[in-house]
């Protein structure tokens, strides 16, 4: 869909701006657009390599087990039927912690290993895996909410573009997202209680 409404943009501005005679502005616009991403991408590629190589240090080092362990309260207060022991709870936990850190490109491994592990424990249940569970949309859902405490990937943007105060984000972006936050736990909360009295009402009748 996203793919189909960017072509429909991009479409748009080329007949708009053919009409109207700009033509050499979106050529221009093109040129220098390919130029910031190119130096974006190497400013963003030393950021992620940074921070990926920092929480794999604290892989290694025990951090990110014992932050899963402190963690644990709130996972199961989330995931109530997510086995604390289960290996999605480690990719959970890794993905809520370098979110926090505002790395949202370093998370993406994680995340995408914790839905595996979601799958794989749909599957034991013996459920249908092309149905997604509680835990993958409210992992998802919180995902998406994004609580940081330090907005490094925002940061490392605004130093790009020569921000002259590039840290002045991080305190909007944590009451921001701190307001998400709380409002995507309790829609989670809210949803997947209303979807496990359907389900218990469903076996039941049956």
């Amino acid at each position: 869909m996203l793919n189909y409404l960017w072509a429909a943009m991009i479409l748009i501005g080329i007949v708009i701006a053919a009409l109207e005679g700009n033509m050499q502005a979106v050529c221009e616009g093109v040129i220098a657009s390919s130029k910031e991403a190119v130096e974006l991408l190497f400013v963003m590629t030393g950021v992620v390599c940074m921070w990926n190589g920092m929480l794999y240090i604290a892989k290694n080092a025990g951090m990110i087990d014992a932050l899963t362990r402190k963690m644990r309260p709130f996972l199961k207060l989330l995931f109530p039927n997510l086995p604390l022991e289960h290996k999605a709870t480690t990719y959970i936990a890794s993905n809520f912690i370098a979110n926090i850190l505002g790395l949202g490109w370093a998370c993406t491994p994680t995340g995408i290993q914790a839905m595996k592990e979601l799958k794989k424990l749909e599957m034991e249940r013996g459920r249908d895996e092309t149905v997604a569970s509680d835990e993958m949309c409210t992992f998802l859902i919180m995902n998406i909410s994004s609580l940081q405490l330090v907005s490094i990937n925002m940061i490392a943007y605004r130093t790009q573009y020569g921000s002259v105060s590039p840290i002045a984000v991080v305190g909007p972006s944590l009451v921001a997202t701190l307001i998400t936050t709380f409002v995507a736990f309790f829609i989670c909360k809210i949803i997947c209680t209303g979807s496990g009295s359907k389900k218990r009402a469903r076996s039941e009748n049956r």
